[in-house]
């Protein structure tokens, strides 16, 4: 190779690169480590450097430790005994709180356990506290990541019992779906089958959550907890309605007392919803015993989130349907964890409120620490909540309540260091069709307060179909007429800005000048005459106006608008008259004769007119009647026109 091609190529090898920014492909990776003694195993993860994040609390890992058999801990450094000899596959997923990095991967490792040395072995903690079933997630969801989903069921019935247990994901108020089942593991027997439970009625949600946008007559319903029903058709068909997908596992054989542990591992999707003030839910349903229909029902709320931070505040109200919240109420629910050395005793959470809510149709749904309302007037001497509105704000203040902090000493648990507060509200009498958002100053004890994420609230755009009529002035033509009878779409209810698309038909009818001619002929007889030759036409159309405008509602009363109209020509007649006077002599003195003759011309689809169009009204501006005055200027010709009309929107 000649010397100045290779220098030519090198400085091109450093110009590209140091244009083209190199994509990181370094995984971070946390390694399962443990040391064994015959059938008791110690593990300890070696897990890499957490990255902090500017201004937020100290970073720290949370874990979810399968432990091959059945059983799980979300202790870091967790022991177990096993009761049989075996090769068991752990499996650890490590959350980053407060980390600037995405969560370490993990890969199984195999424990093989050829003796028993440790008789201590413990059954899967009873969940009867949870009435028998639970679900439980290691993390909240975050687009293209995985996560994992614990489902408990416990039989409580004084017999061995045979059942099913279905657990629902990928909601259908979703344009596209959250997640992707990638792997489940069961560990007593548990086998797949398949139903078809796809129901004949879409996108109705009856779950607790998003309930401000249920639609339909159907009473939604609330699984604030584990509940137990009795009708299990319908409790199926109310689940395919509200979810996409299902997993539907079979179990036989359940001693009483024992309980289960099924793992599900589910991939978030590119597509998932990013709004971080959202709600998404699965729903577990378990069948004791498949010979009868009771059942239990437990949802699993999950905020999305972009990091893990256990601070956090989210809504269910993220698209709303306007015409139906007005006596609905909407849920908000504000998340904390003690991140401290010690104990907090006092946590105040300062609520921004938007002044849309009416604040007398607030109440608290849950909370955690759980403790009564603080008696109004003195200080309280127990645990109590406190609740202090104002006109901005609501003030929630945990007193004399004791929540661990997660670096406090001898606090393994660290799902004990976090509580949350989930109130609602509805909306006052006169709220408008607009975007909101709130968050949270958590305050524990004396320390800097921690500001959450913004919760917001939505509404979906929604349609409002109007009908139109009027008349047009048109100026400069003779005898005109010209009704119309149109409709209108736009969306419902607007606030300010938005857009509105028309259609009208109407009817026309004008005359045009009359063109008059003057003329001397000889006669035969060699008779000078006076001659006179009238035209008149009169012309007929319908036409079709299409405008689309952007309109601007000043107030309730009063909106503008402003666009661009095509006028076509769908159809037209002119219908035209000539009359033929003749007169003896030079002048009009003896009319001799008086000649009519008239022509038709019809034509389809003859013109196409554009222009801009300015608009007003005044009456109902958001909806409802209004009357309304509009000029249109076309660019084609000298062919403007006035306009007014009634509307009347829906």
């Amino acid at each position: 190779m000649k010397p100045q091609l290779s220098i030519f190529l090198m400085l091109f090898s450093i110009l590209l690169t140091g244009q083209t920014k190199v994509k990181d492909t370094i995984t971070r990776r946390a390694v399962i480590g443990f040391i064994q003694n015959g059938n008791a195993v110690s593990y300890k993860p070696e897990t890499p450097p957490l990255i902090p994040i500017a201004g937020a609390p100290k970073p720290s890992y949370s874990y979810l430790w399968e432990l091959g058999d059945g059983h799980y801990s979300k202790e870091p450094e967790p022991k177990h005994v096993y009761k049989k000899k075996g090769t068991y596959t752990t499996r650890l997923a490590v959350t980053n709180n407060y980390d600037n990095g995405k969560p370490p991967a993990t890969r199984p490792k195999k424990v093989v356990v050829n003796d028993i040395t440790d008789n201590n072995y413990k059954d899967i903690a009873s969940i009867a506290d949870h009435n028998g079933f639970a679900i439980i997630k290691n993390c909240d969801p975050i687009p293209e990541q995985e996560m994992v989903v614990v489902v408990s069921y416990q039989n409580l019935e004084n017999y061995v019992s045979s059942g099913k247990l279905y657990l629902f994901y990928n909601e259908k108020q979703f344009r596209h779906n959250n997640f992707e089942l990638s792997d489940f593991r069961t560990y007593a027997g548990e086998r797949e089958v398949k139903e078809n439970l796809v129901a004949s009625v879409n996108d109705l949600d009856d779950s607790d959550n998003f309930t401000a946008s249920a639609e339909g007559n159907f009473k939604p319903k609330k699984y604030r907890n584990t509940t137990t029903e009795e009708d299990l058709d319908a409790s199926l068909l109310d689940a395919g309605k509200t979810y996409h997908n299902v997993s539907v596992l079979e179990f036989d054989d359940a001693d009483p007392g024992e309980t289960r542990n099924v793992f599900y591992t589910f991939k978030t999707t590119p597509e998932m919803i990013k709004d971080t003030s959202a709600t998404v839910t699965m729903r577990g349903i378990f069948v004791p015993n498949r010979s009868y229909k009771n059942h239990k029902i437990k949802n699993l709320e999950m905020e999305i989130v972009t990091s893990h931070d256990p601070n956090k505040m989210g809504s269910n109200g993220r698209f709303m349907n306007y015409r139906l919240v007005r006596f609905k109420r909407v849920n908000f629910k504000t998340r904390f964890q003690n991140n401290g050395e010690g104990p907090a005793r006092k946590i105040r959470l300062e609520t921004d409120i938007p002044d849309m809510f009416d604040k007398k149709t607030f109440q608290i749904e849950s909370m955690y620490p759980e403790c009564p309302i603080c008696p109004k007037g003195e200080e309280p001497t127990v645990s109590c909540l406190d609740t202090i509105i104002k006109q901005k704000q609501i003030i929630f203040t945990f007193k004399n309540i004791y929540l661990p902090g997660t670096e406090q000493k001898n606090v393994k648990e660290k799902d004990s260091t976090k509580g949350f507060v989930k109130y609602s509200m509805k909306f006052g009498e006169d709220f408008h069709k607009v975007k909101t958002k709130s968050r949270t100053s958590i305050i524990f004890d004396k320390n800097e307060p921690i500001i959450t994420n913004y919760a917001t609230t939505r509404f979906l755009p929604g349609i409002s179909i109007g009908v139109k009529a009027g008349y047009n002035f048109y100026s400069d033509l003779d005898k005109s007429t010209s009704y119309f009878v149109g409709a209108t779409i736009s969306p419902f209810k607007s606030y300010r800005f938005y857009w509105q698309v028309e259609w009208v038909n109407a009817l026309n009818q004008y005359n045009s000048a009359a063109n008059v001619t003057e003329q001397f002929n000889t006669n035969a007889n060699g008779t000078r005459q006076f001659q006179r030759i009238t035209t008149t036409t009169e012309n007929k159309n319908i036409n079709w106006e299409v405008p689309i405008l952007i309109r601007y509602n000043l107030n309730n009363y009063i909106g503008i608008g402003a666009g661009i109209q095509a006028n076509v020509n769908v159809s037209s007649e002119q219908n035209q008259n000539i009359q033929t006077d003749t007169y003896e002599g030079d002048k009009e003195n003896f009319l001799i004769s008086s000649v009519t003759s008239s022509s038709s011309v019809k034509n389809t689809f003859t013109d196409i007119k554009t222009g801009l169009l300015f608009d007003l009204t005044a009456g109902f501006a958001r909806i409802g009647p209004s009357l309304g005055a509009r000029y249109v200027i076309n660019f084609e010709q000298n062919f403007n026109y006035f306009q007014i009309y009634g509307i009347w929107k829906f």
